[in-house]
């Protein structure tokens, strides 16, 4: 099969599927290499936004997708008008927050970060795929813990957990602004 060829089997298995296709599942399909996926993969990226074309390539660490170009979405919503989306609860973002920057996570401890119970908002994320069971902590009572999917990251448009904003960042900005008011209130 000749490179040409690999590019379009991958672009027809993608298109078809409509959900994210594991990388290692494409490599076996094409009887490809690592190393050579990849590289197919990276061609396709760049030619798909060099021509600026309909559909991008959206990849995380472990997966890849057909998706369609954010540039051309008002005229996707002027022709079959998407009902909204349902919004996040604060309780439901402010959880969600925890179990990605301090996976895996238990509910003990999404709680003590949080100060409240969290029951319903892990429940809620679990049923929309955003977060799940990782399995059980060496610890006393064996409690779950959590840890965020490639729903998560294809939620917020990211391709990894290391793409997050750094949280020291934001913590560093919160103490600077309250030293700041405390030195204009004197």
């Amino acid at each position: 099969m000749s490179y040409d060829e690999r590019i379009s089997a991958i672009e027809c298995i993608l298109f078809v599927s409509g959900e994210p296709v594991s990388t290692v599942q494409l490599q076996r399909a094409l009887g490809v290499t690592q190393m050579e996926i990849l590289h197919l993969l990276d061609t396709m990226d760049n030619l798909y936004k060099s021509e600026q074309r309909g559909i991008l390539l959206y990849r995380t660490e472990e997966t890849v997708q057909l998706v369609s170009n954010k540039k051309y979405a008002s005229y996707v919503e002027e022709l079959l008008q998407p009902a909204q989306t349902k919004s996040f609860s604060q309780a439901m973002l402010e959880t969600l927050s925890v179990v990605a920057y301090r996976q895996p996570v238990t509910r003990a401890e999404i709680e003590a970060v949080r100060g409240v119970r969290c029951e319903y908002s892990v429940s809620q994320l679990v049923k929309l795929g955003l977060i799940h069971e990782l399995g059980r902590k060496d610890a006393v009572g064996r409690p779950m813990l959590f840890g965020t999917t490639d729903a998560f990251l294809r939620q917020f448009g990211i391709s990894s957990i290391k793409d997050l904003p750094c949280y020291e960042t934001y913590l560093k900005s919160d103490e600077e602004a309250a030293q700041e008011t405390l030195d204009l209130a004197q």
